[in-house]
């Protein structure tokens, strides 16, 4: 372990009731985490899922699930995922420019995760979880119609990451245009304004199987300070 050892205050307790101190874990990624799973994706979490469907040059759809996937730009809106190796998805967008994001919400969670299964290549991930195909309004590539929000994308770049010293990684990250919006009209009020936890959105946490959800309860508002 690179656990830190010796004398530390006590901070308190969180609004859970655990005690806070100022005792720290330390670790070098680089010479491994020394823990029985690694923390990186626990700490930065929740993240949204990306839930990608896309169709090879010949017609074959795809969909499957990404861990790391967020939104990265306003105007155009542009959102992202990275993939770690040269997946099916991967290959199907940089081969036809294209590709839907479908939101995963709770009732949506068991299907999604079906998704995930290393089907041989050429296999509908559609048909296998039970899901709905639905024809795009802009792109090619299939939505999931159980979904009540898609993103219809072009691809505006696949970047291959690299370390920092320069070394390339097996990993891409595929950011595009959301080029056409579709949501179900119940997750607006009457101000026109989105209700997210109303769509019960499923979350990625750390560990091989952590998920959360969102409820009205836990929102708390803040606003920009005015200087």
């Amino acid at each position: 372990m690179n656990s830190i050892s010796g004398c530390y205050a006590l901070l308190g307790t969180n609004r859970q009731g655990k005690k806070m101190t100022t005792e720290r874990y330390f670790y070098e990624p680089s010479k491994g985490h020394g823990l029985s799973h690694d923390p990186l994706n626990a700490i930065v979490a929740p993240r949204p899922i990306g839930w990608i469907s896309s169709r090879s040059a010949q017609g074959q759809r795809n969909l499957a699930p990404y861990s790391f996937f967020n939104c990265f730009n306003y105007k155009p809106p542009i959102i992202g995922f990275a993939s770690t190796g040269w997946k099916d998805s991967v290959a199907n967008i940089v081969d036809t420019g294209e590709f839907v994001w479908n939101l995963t919400t709770r009732s949506l969670a068991e299907k999604m995760n079906q998704t995930s299964a290393m089907l041989p290549r050429g296999e509908d991930e559609f048909a296998f979880a039970g899901l709905t195909p639905k024809a795009g309004t802009i792109v090619q590539a299939e939505l999931v119609a159980e979904s009540p929000v898609n993103f219809e994308c072009k691809l505006s770049q696949c970047i291959q990451l690299t370390a920092a010293n320069g070394d390339k990684i097996d990993t891409w990250l595929v950011l595009g245009e959301v080029v056409a919006v579709h949501i179900a009209k119940h997750l607006l009020n009457n101000d026109g304004v989105y209700q997210t936890a109303l769509a019960e959105p499923v979350l990625r946490a750390g560990g091989p199987s952590a998920y959360y959800g969102i409820s009205e309860d836990l929102r708390f508002d803040l606003h920009r300070p005015q200087v």
